[in-house]
């Protein structure tokens, strides 16, 4: 229901805009460099060979591996653990005004000369962030009793996940703004793209990876099965 309701939200407000909103022809276009698909593709290229521009797109390709396996699992482990999903989305309703106010005060210490500088000050905590979720995860069955979880532990996620969102915010905020800081206005939409792209793609690669290695990298042990060792699919089935 909730997903259809906004679907149809989503259909009229778009239709809407394609009837209504009607474009300023008086207006000349800002004159860009490129005038089709394969002038823009040639112009990317022509930007990533910059060793600027290569150098940075190989720091943030890789800058988020280190929290990547925290950011992935948690959620996964504490329903693994007996946390109720229905109570870990419920947690994420509070997030909802952080998310709203978090970009609008970051904003301001990101609208100067070195908007990244809030990016390396918000990553050692994100990091730090990362050992307390491991440890989250391991306090989880120890406070579980038969009623399910005390609410002091539900307090206790709810705070974990608004730190960790304020460093994510941070972060984020930052490398959005150096994109918009150092793209070209000339073929800014090009340029930032690109640059939003790879952000956004090295952020997803180290999450799909932590999600594939969880499984090999988790100690089993066998109840009532001699010799077999669960190490992989096949034996634990077994």
């Amino acid at each position: 229901d909730f997903l259809f309701f906004w679907g149809a939200v989503f259909l009229i407000t778009t239709t809407l805009v394609a009837l209504l909103k009607k474009e300023n022809k008086e207006l000349t276009p800002t004159k860009e460099e490129t005038k089709g698909i394969t002038d823009t593709y040639r112009l990317l290229f022509s930007i990533i060979k910059m060793p600027a521009v290569l150098t940075f797109c190989l720091l943030i390709l890789t800058a988020k591996v280190g929290f990547s396996a925290a950011d992935a699992v948690t959620g996964l482990k504490l329903v693994e653990e007996g946390v109720p999903k229905e109570h870990l989305a419920l947690l994420a309703v509070p997030m909802v005004p952080l998310q709203i106010i978090l970009p609008l005060i970051i904003s301001k210490y990101t609208a100067g000369p070195k908007p990244l500088n809030t990016f390396y000050k918000a990553m050692p905590f994100r990091l730090l962030l990362g050992l307390e979720f491991a440890f989250l995860v391991w306090w989880t069955p120890q406070v579980k009793h038969e009623g399910g979880f005390p609410v002091y532990y539900y307090v206790v996620v709810l705070l974990s996940y608004a730190l960790h969102q304020i460093t994510l915010y941070s972060m984020y905020v930052a490398i959005m703004a150096f994109n918009a800081k150092v793209s070209d206005p000339l073929i800014g939409g090009t340029y930032m793209t690109l640059l939003n792209t790879v952000s956004n793609l090295g952020g997803n690669w180290p999450s799909t990876v932590a999600l594939w290695l969880v499984d090999p990298l988790t100690v089993k042990e066998c109840a009532g099965a001699q010799g077999q060792t669960c190490a992989t699919t096949v034996a634990a089935e077994v």
